[in-house]
């Protein structure tokens, strides 16, 4: 059995996984989740709408970044989403400022809540296994607070 991302091409495995964006050539505008750069159907238009650009490459990521905001899920939420438990465990979610200017959201890595989260604290990417089944382990990124000395909280 072999351990594949939940949605392929957002994130990296390994021991230092990172978010995969998309920046324009042109102006230098990221977007997470990455847009396909190589889809031959038609060209990728810059999200930025002052820009025209056309020319796109997909790149890293910072790992670590700030606490933006965060909340939690109380409610399980309607399908396709497959629960990691059963029955359905609530969980945290963070929005995230990463260096690279862009603010991301995920789920706050197992074992965290909100109890363990303030807006500035710093946390790491870290991928999870969300769920297993017949192909193996499914894998999602999180966000794992990190110490003021940097290291594990």
């Amino acid at each position: 059995m072999t351990a594949t991302p939940v949605i392929e091409g957002w994130f990296t495995t390994g021991a230092e996984p990172h978010l995969l964006a998309t920046r324009c050539a042109q102006c230098s505008n990221l977007v997470f989740p990455p847009v396909p750069v190589d889809d031959a159907r038609a060209p990728l238009f810059c999200r930025n709408p002052a820009c025209d650009g056309t020319e796109h490459t997909t790149v890293p990521l910072s790992r670590r970044g700030t606490v933006w905001s965060y909340t939690d899920a109380q409610y399980q939420p309607p399908a396709p989403y497959l629960p990691a438990s059963d029955p359905y465990r609530p969980f945290a979610l963070a929005a995230v400022e990463l260096a690279d200017g862009i603010v991301v959201l995920g789920q706050v890595a197992e074992g965290y809540g909100t109890s363990d989260l303030r807006v500035g604290a710093e946390v790491e990417l870290v991928v999870e296994t969300l769920h297993a089944d017949d192909s193996g382990d499914r894998l999602i990124y999180r966000w794992k607070p990190v110490a003021a000395d940097g290291g594990e909280r």
